[in-house]
């Protein structure tokens, strides 16, 4: 019997899609039954090979060495996945295999992934397409009833290895270079450096503010304000108040507009960091990992996906989800909901995966028994859920200008008509143990009273109110992952796959990877670039540090997908870029290294030549390289009292010749005390050290 072998990306997608078709019989790394094999990737089980394979000059990094261009790529299989690639390998091979079925995600990376393991195993048997954006049984048995010729999708192949090999080359040469010339470890990558880019250019635009002054007037009317145009100087200000009550002030106008507020969408991953960064002040990182546990636990959908939408097929399971939430979550206890599921679905909008929501699983779950952070999260994508099916919320915005003394005055309310989804977001803001910061400004209604044109008011009431201009913000986690979203975009094909910078997927990695290599560092929320990260952006050239390099290749990659664009021609181009990268940088070689140093922080002055002593990985050592002066931190002294040789007893050391140290061990005893260490340095080769306790006995 001929058997058809589906890969998945992932085990929980492969056990998803065996349900769905009745394979049952689980064997090792993979599952068989009814004509199928059905097995997976990990990831990236394979990818393109580091620079080292391409040869020895290129296994320390040197900048003679550049650029580096493989004529022949290599590939290489994830050391720690190596097992799995064996098993695919095999199954590939069998002679009872007749076709193998990509069952990757539906995108240009789920391709890339199937298509390097199908190509490293050496597998030429047929290869069909599943491309199916929803993985209800219904969506996966009708993907199998109509697969596609794989070899339909090779241009989205090619679209994706150019991707692939365009990053390695940037990333790699562009790595080494600037690590060679400023002498340090300089990460440098087509997303990462125009992330660091913006933060960057945020704190220069908050280091360079300056604050002005500025006043308005108000009016005391009929209970209302009515607020002057800002004015720049006190005197003119207070000028205005005493001409106003002295003066009458008149109704000119009065204007009632209705407004809409639409639901918000669903979650896709970037929103729901965002969210969960501002209401509960997790990490972009930390949101990513309590998805994906919760997705792993079966109660939320994938949590990879850039689309805020749900597939036509799911109208169905979403009012089910929905009925479910409302009988779960404890702020709806008791409030009556009737959805509108349809503004939630577009299969159009869905690309690899659908939105963020709960699952039917939730059904079965003791919510009480999941931890406080992961609850939090299934909470958040359910009331969301929640709000995105509700009404629109809908308000009538009152507008009233008055004239006095020759000036405009205008007092601003809203009534609240319908208030919709809005509802649902106070009930579930009202579970919060923090209230975060408001999106709106105008979140309170105000209500404004029932003024008429002409109306007039005699020496109204009046005073100055004092304000100041105010910087932009640092930016927080959910900031950072806003921008990133539209960076480029205006420069970005409405059609390309990819837009911003990186993907759902990987900015919160980009953002840990910038934090990890000290070139952004968290304050509380905000992410502020470090004193490296700042010159790493002033030394690399605009090209490296602006979001049109992404649009730029999104633009070229989307063309390929489409079979309009050549891929040699593409990767010409970024050979030609990266040639001329290291041509342009290799007069500054040498140059500007100081920019990178560590700055050192000095312990105290050499007891023998008065020269700055510095902390060592292993010693304490003094900065003149003609004196011999070095206390070891693992100087035998302190080894047999089982005491740390501190930088704070080795600064009170310098200081003044001594240091009081609790809890040192006495060999003789076996018993601790407390002593004073004195430095007892005869300036030879070794420092000698002496140790007093409160008997003023000496023991050395």
């Amino acid at each position: 019997m001929a058997l058809r072998l589906v890969i998945a990306e992932k085990p929980s997608v492969a056990q998803t899609i065996a349900a769905a078709l009745g394979v049952k019989e689980k064997k090792d790394g993979y599952i068989e039954g009814g004509g199928y094999l059905i097995s997976w990737c990990v990831g990236h089980l394979v990818q393109l090979a580091e620079a080292a394979a391409y040869g020895e000059q290129y296994k320390k990094w040197s900048f003679e060495s550049l650029p580096i261009l493989p004529e022949e790529w290599q590939y290489t299989v994830d050391p720690d996945k190596g097992k799995q690639f064996k098993t695919l390998k095999e199954l590939m091979h069998r002679d009872d295999v007749s076709e193998v079925v990509n069952a990757c995600d539906a995108g240009r990376e789920g391709e890339l992934i199937f298509r390097f393991v199908y190509e490293t195993a050496g597998c030429k048997k047929p290869m069909r397409r599943l491309w199916i954006s929803s993985m209800e049984d219904g969506a996966i048995k009708a993907g199998f009833a109509s697969l596609k010729d794989g070899r339909e999708y090779d241009a989205l192949f090619a679209s994706a290895l150019c991707r692939a090999k365009a990053d390695w080359i940037i990333g790699i040469n562009a790595t080494r270079l600037f690590s060679c010339l400023y002498d340090r470890t300089l990460n440098v990558g087509r997303v990462q450096t125009p992330t660091l880019k913006m933060l960057a250019d945020r704190d220069a635009a908050i280091s360079t503010f300056k604050k002005e002054k500025y006043y308005h007037v108000r009016l005391m009317l009929s209970g209302a304000e009515a607020a002057s145009a800002k004015i720049r100087a006190a005197d003119e200000a207070e000028a205005l108040k005493a001409a106003c009550e002295a003066a009458q002030a008149v109704c000119v106008s009065v204007s009632r507009e209705k407004k809409t507020a639409a639901p918000p969408k669903l979650f896709d991953l970037t929103s729901l960091q965002r969210e969960a960064n501002r209401i509960y002040g997790y990490t972009a990182k930390q949101t990513l990992d309590l998805a994906q546990s919760l997705y792993e636990k079966r109660l939320l959908t994938y949590p990879r996906t850039d689309s805020s939408y749900l597939t036509d097929d799911m109208g169905g399971t979403a009012e089910s989800i929905v009925t479910l939430l409302c009988g779960k979550l404890p702020f709806m206890a008791g409030v009556s909901f009737t959805p509108e599921i349809a503004r939630v679905l577009n299969s159009k909008k869905v690309s690899d995966h659908h939105a963020i929501i709960p699952t039917m699983e939730l059904a079965k779950a003791d919510l009480t028994a999941l931890p406080e952070s992961e609850r939090n999260i299934l909470t958040l994508a359910g009331a969301r859920l929640l709000m995105a099916t509700a009404e629109p919320y809908s308000f009538e915005a009152v507008t009233a200008v008055f004239s006095c003394a020759d000036h405009e005055f205008t007092a601003k309310g809203k009534a609240v008509i319908a208030a919709g989804w809005k509802d649902m977001e106070r009930l579930y803001r009202a579970t919060l143990k923090k209230k975060p910061d408001s999106d709106d400004e105008n979140e309170l209604a105000l209500d404004v009273p029932d003024f008429t044109e002409g109306q007039t008011f005699e020496n109204p009431a009046a005073k100055v109110t004092e304000h100041e201009t105010t910087p932009p913000k640092p930016h927080n986690e959910a900031s950072l992952l806003s921008a990133m979203e539209r960076a480029g975009n205006e420069d970005t094909d409405p059609d390309a796959e990819r837009r911003g910078l990186g993907t759902p997927a990987t900015r919160a990695a980009v953002i840990e990877k910038l934090v990890g290599g000290g070139f952004v560092e968290r304050k509380g929320k905000q992410l502020l670039p470090t004193k490296s990260g700042t010159n790493l952006v002033c030394v690399l050239p605009d090209s490296l540090t602006s979001p049109q390099l992404t649009a730029a290749w999104e633009n070229n990659l989307t063309q390929i997908a489409k079979g309009n664009a050549d891929p040699a021609a593409f990767m010409q181009g970024i050979e030609a870029m990266t040639q001329e990268l290291v041509k342009t940088y290799a007069s500054v070689l040498g140059e500007k290294q100081e920019l990178f140093k560590t700055e050192k922080t000095e312990l105290g002055k050499c007891p023998r030549c008065k020269s700055p002593v510095y902390e060592g990985k292993k010693n304490y050592y003094c900065s003149n390289k003609e004196c011999s002066f070095t206390m070891w931190k693992n100087d035998r002294f302190f080894e047999e009292r089982k005491t740390a040789f501190t930088p704070k007893i080795a600064a009170a050391l310098l200081k003044s010749g001594k240091a009081t140290v609790k809890k040192l061990y006495s060999p003789k005893t076996g018993k601790t005390y407390d002593g004073t260490v004195l430095l007892a340095d005869t300036g030879g080769k070794y420092v000698n050290y002496k140790v007093t306790i409160s008997k003023n006995k000496e023991l050395e």
